[in-house]
């Protein structure tokens, strides 16, 4: 609306309010109980808006007042009206709760993001945390696009309107079926590169960096199954379908319980953990990140103190 509009406004929030008050109480005396003043007030805050719109709202009835035909118009617009100045008042009410919407590539969202969340609801209880888990290609998309105001990646992306730092180094581990005789010692890499194996799918952090290592290590490898998730990869190793080659936070749980067996490979891989921080704009909100100190040891643990000194802060444009 222009600067003109508003300066021709004839009539007020407090004159809408009185209206609605008066038309739904039946006299000025009820209506100045509801919105908290005296009833001459009342009186003279319904008689201007009829002076500003120019026509009468109500017929006097006895003692009651009856809303006319134009009061009948004006009610639906003038109570709607007030809901939606309501609506902007709680905007920025202090007690108001902006959720934070994050976005994860899927093993962090799966494995790791969980523990963070329950740290940062533990020092902040009333806050609401929004997380949408998919590939690391999306969440770059989600937090570019304004979708999200925080995202964790996987591998090395980067994208032109985000500012991306390092976070943690998580290490990729060769899984099998249990029950495979890998012999004794480290597994050769001739032996690895003769295996089918079972990969994330192109895009994703996890395949990004399985790449890294085993195609140096292996040259020519092959790929049996592409799948869009750990859990699917998971599955398929266990059903002796191939090698996976995945984070060790994706599948600690199933080798510990003897599902999913860890190969003897000769190197370790790493892969790091990422995370790109929200763009420019929006309401801003302490990282995710922050929520750290109150985790306990092991891996994520571990990565407490890299978290706490990453900076997240927005690339803002030129």
């Amino acid at each position: 609306m222009s600067d003109t509009r508003i300066h021709r406004l004839r009539l007020t929030l407090r004159q809408l309010e009185t209206f609605v008050a008066t038309a739904t109480s039946g006299s000025t005396r009820a209506a100045a109980d509801k919105v908290a003043r005296s009833q001459s007030a009342t009186s003279v805050a319904l008689a201007e808006l009829e002076a500003s719109l120019g026509v009468a709202l109500f017929d006097r009835v006895a003692r009651r007042l009856v809303l006319n035909e134009n009061g009948r118009l004006l009610l639906p617009r003038a109570a709607a009206l007030l809901d939606k100045a309501l609506e902007i008042e709680a905007l920025f009410d202090a007690a108001a709760v902006v959720p934070l919407r994050v976005a994860a590539s899927f093993t962090i969202g799966e494995y790791l993001m969980p523990t963070l969340i329950a740290g940062w609801k533990g020092l902040h209880p009333s806050a609401q945390v929004q997380l949408d888990v998919a590939n690391t290609r999306a969440v770059l998309e989600s937090v570019a696009s304004m979708q999200a105001d925080l995202g964790f990646i996987e591998g090395s992306h980067t994208h032109p309107s985000l500012r991306v730092e390092h976070w943690l180094e998580d290490e990729l581990v060769v899984v099998s079926a249990p029950g495979v005789a890998w012999g004794v010692g480290a597994v050769s890499n001739e032996r690895l590169a003769r295996a089918t194996w079972i990969m994330r799918e192109a895009g994703s952090g996890t395949r990004e960096a399985a790449d890294r290592f085993l195609i140096p290590a292996l040259g020519q490898f092959s790929v049996g199954l592409e799948l869009g998730s750990n859990e699917a990869v998971k599955r398929a190793v266990a059903s002796g379908l191939g090698l996976g080659c995945l984070s060790w936070h994706a599948v600690q749980d199933a080798v510990a319980y003897g599902w999913l067996a860890q190969a003897p490979a000769q190197a370790a891989p790493h892969a790091g953990h990422r995370h790109p921080p929200r763009q420019a704009g929006g309401q801003h909100r302490t990282g995710l990140p922050s929520a750290l100190p109150g985790l306990g040891q092991g891996p994520v643990g571990r990565a407490r103190a890299l978290a706490r000194r990453g900076l997240i802060l927005p690339l803002y444009p030129n």
